[in-house]
């Protein structure tokens, strides 16, 4: 029998789903995907969230040990670096955030001080088939690029914590349009999943609840080879990769995304201040010309 137990959080400013994992025996813990308070209006931050999840670590008298990003989110401000500040703990990420860190550089003009390409912000890059441990308790890393270059999976058990790569089947998958996304990549990556036995337990990090039914955010790997609306498992590559870009032209920009990725990048460090100055962030500013405003 086994002795870990899931504990969901869910964060509804940015849909996001939190997972608290701990072992009965050992009393060791790991926290996948936490996310900050951050009212982007008046730019405050606070720590509710994350304070519930500590809050609940306290209570049940565990030791956080990890503190998991399946990649650099684009949709919410991670508290990784608040959590191992009040807990202690490792964060972990795959080992392709440095070139998330590279991209992001440039595109906010950040200097060295403020932002590495080495991924030191982090303690460990992970690597496919990595393995980490809560207790005895082994956690895999399988890597899922597509929706982000960084991305991975965390296999515990007959559990598997995806991250975006794929949403509840009546949601379907998440974009490639980020740098270093590709369809074709979270494709190839689907089908890696799916190649997990039928009842592995595929928790997702987002639920945007479609026509406004109740938070639904863990299926089967049989379920979404089934149902799912963008790849059940008959779909091919090429119809996979016309629907997924058919659809991301479409969306629009992440509310979060320049913040969060300031963030993100580093950790879920903020930015620094100087002198007893406020904090800011970059927001970049794309000046349209008329013939790009009527397309």
């Amino acid at each position: 029998m086994s002795s870990i137990i899931i504990k969901h959080f869910f964060h509804p400013d940015s849909s996001t789903i939190s997972y608290l994992i701990y072992d009965l025996i050992s009393l060791k813990a790991a926290i996948i995907d936490s996310a900050l308070d951050y009212e982007s209006n008046s730019g405050n931050i606070t720590f509710d969230f994350a304070n519930s999840q500590i809050e609940f670590i306290k209570q049940h008298k565990l030791t956080l040990t990890w503190i998991l990003e399946t990649h650099a989110h684009a949709d919410h401000l991670s508290a990784a670096y608040y959590l191992k500040s009040q807990l202690g703990g490792k964060i972990a990420i795959g080992k392709y955030i440095t070139q998330a860190q590279q991209t992001f550089k440039d595109i906010f003009a950040l200097n060295d001080a403020e932002i590495s390409v080495s991924g030191k912000e982090f303690d460990q890059l992970l690597s496919h088939d990595d393995t980490l441990f809560i207790g005895d308790t082994a956690i895999k890393v399988i890597e899922t690029p597509g929706h982000t270059r960084d991305s991975v999976t965390y296999l515990i058990e007959d559990n598997a914590f995806i991250g975006d790569t794929l949403f509840m089947p009546d949601s379907g998958s998440a974009r490639c349009d980020f740098p270093g996304g590709a369809a074709s990549e979270l494709y190839q990556s689907i089908k890696q999943l799916y190649e997990l036995p039928d009842n592995t337990k595929l928790w997702m990090c987002h639920d945007y609840q479609p026509n406004g039914r109740e938070l639904q955010f863990q299926t089967t790997v049989a379920e979404s080879k089934q149902s799912n609306i963008h790849i059940t498992d008959d779909v091919t590559l090429d119809s996979f990769v016309t629907v997924r870009q058919t659809r991301d032209n479409k969306l629009a920009v992440p509310r979060l995304l320049y913040p969060a990725l300031q963030v993100n990048i580093k950790g879920g460090e903020l930015p620094q201040a100087s002198d007893h100055q406020p904090v800011f962030f970059k927001i970049p500013v794309h000046i349209l010309k008329a013939e790009d405003q009527n397309d």
